[in-house]
C-alpha cells in the first residue's frame, strides 16, 4: 500500500481591489449576472461569466425550475453560452459568485461536481488552463487552472 497526497493551489485575496484589472472586470461581471438569476425556491442567486480568449465575457445565471432537476447552473449555463456563441475560441478564465437578495456571500461559493467537470472539459478542448475565479464578499479564490478545484478530472474516453 502506498499513502498518496493531493494539493490544491490557489491565492487569496482579500478584496476586488488585490485583483488585476481582468480579473476584477471578470468578478464585476459575475456580480452583476447574479441579477439575472431565476431562483424562487431557493432564493440563492449566483453569476457566472467566461472570458473568451478573443477577450469577449459571457455572463450566466443560475435558471430554477419546479421539477427539479430541470434547472442549471449559473457556471454551466455561462460556459454553454459561450460554447454556443464562440465555438471556435478558447475559454480562459471563469469567475462565480452568489449570495441572497443581491448580498453576496462572505466566503467564496464553489462550484458544483458537474459544473467542475464541464470547465474540465472546456479546459481538455482549449489545450491550456482555464482559471477560476470564486468570489465572495470577504475573500476571493484563484484557482489557475480546473485541476486545482477537480483533482481527478473524468476524461476515460
Amino acid at each position: 500500500m502506498t499513502e498518496k497526497e493531493i494539493r490544491s493551489n490557489f491565492i487569496e485575496y482579500a478584496s476586488q481591489a488585490e485583483l488585476n484589472a481582468e480579473d476584477r472586470e471578470l468578478a464585476a461581471e459575475a456580480i452583476a449576472a447574479m441579477n439575472n438569476a431565476y431562483a424562487p425556491y431557493s432564493h440563492f442567486h449566483v453569476g457566472a461569466a467566461v472570458r473568451m480568449s478573443n477577450g469577449q465575457i459571457v455572463r450566466g445565471s443560475n435558471q430554477e425550475n419546479a421539477a427539479f432537476p430541470s434547472g442549471l447552473c449559473a457556471e454551466r449555463t455561462a460556459m454553454f453560452a459561450a460554447g454556443a456563441k464562440f465555438p471556435d475560441k478558447d475559454m480562459r478564465a471563469i469567475a462565480l459568485a452568489g449570495g441572497v437578495h443581491g448580498r453576496l456571500t462572505d466566503r467564496p461559493v464553489t462550484p458544483c461536481g458537474a459544473c467542475r467537470q464541464v470547465m474540465a472539459q472546456y479546459q481538455a478542448k482549449a489545450g491550456k488552463p482555464m482559471s477560476v475565479l470564486m468570489v465572495g464578499a470577504k475573500a476571493i479564490w484563484k484557482f489557475e487552472r480546473v485541476d486545482d478545484i477537480l483533482p481527478f478530472i473524468f476524461d476515460s474516453i
